[in-house]
């Protein structure tokens, strides 16, 4: 299935936006600059994966190899809506490092 132009553009601002903003809150609360960061990689895997969580313990071999695959059969459009969102989580962090230089201290 093709994906427009448009549909790209929205799709990858709105993944940007979104981890953006969930990692910002994370890093507020958490107090750790870069918890999304490590934690997206997890929920990138959810994304694309069709695989139950609990299979990557019971059956790892074959859960893996469904993962390797799914990951080498994306789309560039898919794979540059998982890297906005990637980046959206970098960003959050470098954001929240910034502000804490600055002496925000609710930070």
């Amino acid at each position: 299935m093709q994906m427009s132009i448009v549909v790209l553009i929205i799709s990858i601002v709105l993944f940007f936006v979104l981890f953006f903003g969930i990692g910002f809150i994370l890093n507020m609360l958490l107090r750790m600059s870069w918890v999304m960061a490590l934690v997206y990689p997890v929920v990138a895997i959810l994304i694309v994966d069709k695989v139950p969580f609990v299979e990557y313990f019971t059956n790892s071999k074959v859960a893996f190899q469904e993962l390797g695959h799914k990951f080498s059969s994306l789309a560039t459009a898919d794979i540059l809506i998982l890297v906005s969102g990637l980046a959206g989580a970098i960003a959050a962090g470098f954001t929240i490092k910034l502000l804490r230089k600055n002496g925000y201290q609710m930070f």
